[in-house]
């Protein structure tokens, strides 16, 4: 074998070995905005605590404008102060003691959250859709419904 085909199949192998490295960090460079959005854009800390503490008027901070609520069996679209009323009603009814976040997902400019909210009476799947204004997130759909095999 000639001494310069050596060199040359070495110089190949270190070749394919940056061009390895140059596909991973590319793949890390366009995976880091994915990533830090995943990680900033979560259902805000104010909702749940307001479902933790059943505090109706600091939730309505975060309603948009007009909300489609379904609480148990009832369903409509409501105004802001009107939602807040309906939610103040239920945490009166179902006196809160401890709300999860479950699963969060979605993409820019709308997201969704699904939670269980503990009661005095029952436990609740909460499904929450929030859609950006102004780069605000805003609850456009509010859904509480008693959770299947509830033995609470």
């Amino acid at each position: 074998m000639h001494p310069g085909m050596i060199y040359e199949s070495e110089c190949t192998k270190i070749v394919l070995e940056m061009k390895k490295i140059l596909h991973i960090f590319s793949w890390i460079i366009l995976m880091f905005p994915v990533l830090s959005y995943a990680q900033t854009d979560k259902l805000p800390a104010d909702i749940v605590l307001s479902f933790e503490a059943g505090n109706a008027a600091e939730l309505a901070k975060h309603f948009h404008t007009n909300v489609e609520l379904i609480i148990l069996e009832e369903e409509d679209v409501y105004s802001r102060s009107q939602a807040e009323q309906i939610i103040r009603k239920f945490f009166s009814e179902h006196k809160p003691s401890a709300f999860k976040v479950i699963f969060e997902g979605g993409k820019e400019n709308s997201r969704y959250a699904i939670g269980s909210l503990d009661t005095s009476k029952a436990r609740y799947r909460v499904y929450i859709l929030m859609k950006k204004q102004d780069n605000t997130p805003l609850i456009h759909q509010l859904r509480i419904e008693e959770e299947e095999g509830n033995d609470q």
